[in-house]
């Protein structure tokens, strides 16, 4: 099984987790049950996608799915927000930041996948090794 810790997409879904862990601790009863979950939900969801990409030799599958977890899990805050189930702008702002950095590297992560494993370092044109 290939190693996820090391990964910054993976260190970053992590604070993510457990910070949402205390943000929706917080929330009211009627939230926390409700939108609270979902956000808990989506958040470990985006965790398993992670480790399983990195584990994948085709990631492209696995890495949309990932985008898509994102940005509905950005939704959800900003919904959660707009609820008032988040009362603090401090700690939505916060949040939001880091779900906006695993969408950022989520993309990022897919957009690199789909360059294919066949890449050539710059300045070498193909070719065999030694030839002129």
């Amino acid at each position: 099984m290939a190693r996820y810790e090391h990964l910054p997409i993976y260190k970053a879904a992590m604070d993510f987790g457990v910070y949402l862990e205390g943000m929706v601790h917080n929330f009211s009863r009627y939230h926390k049950y409700t939108t609270g979950q979902e956000l808990r939900n989506l958040a470990r969801e985006i965790i398993k996608l992670i480790i399983r990409a990195n584990s994948s030799r085709d990631k492209s599958d696995t890495l949309s799915e990932l985008v898509i977890q994102c940005e509905m899990l950005k939704t959800m805050l900003f919904f959660a927000k707009e609820t008032k189930a988040i009362q603090s702008f401090k700690a939505f702002q916060y949040a939001s930041g880091l779900a906006v950095l695993l969408c950022r590297q989520s993309e990022g992560w897919l957009k690199s996948s789909r360059k294919g494993p066949n890449r050539q370092p710059p300045g070498r044109k193909g070719g065999s090794a030694g030839a002129p």
